[in-house]
């Protein structure tokens, strides 16, 4: 199940570093999944794409607003 944005907001900056981390090494694991044996959902793997970028995302607009608020 897709990452929903109002989830992102509520997470810390450190959370967000960890499930990174953690989506990306999901994502390896089913990709390798994928090349041995049929994988039981296919679209996992592109949802796990779809939530790093979320969460890069996010990322990015918290450092852009932290600059900016240093810049003031």
């Amino acid at each position: 199940m897709p990452i929903k944005k109002t989830e992102l907001h509520k997470m810390s900056d450190a959370e967000l570093t960890e499930e990174v981390e953690r989506q990306r090494k999901r994502h390896f694991e089913l990709r390798c999944q994928s090349v041995t044996e049929k994988l039981e959902n296919p679209r996992e793997l592109s949802n796990i794409r779809r939530d790093v970028a979320r969460m890069l995302t996010e990322q990015r607009s918290r450092q852009i607003k932290q600059e900016q608020a240093a810049n003031v």
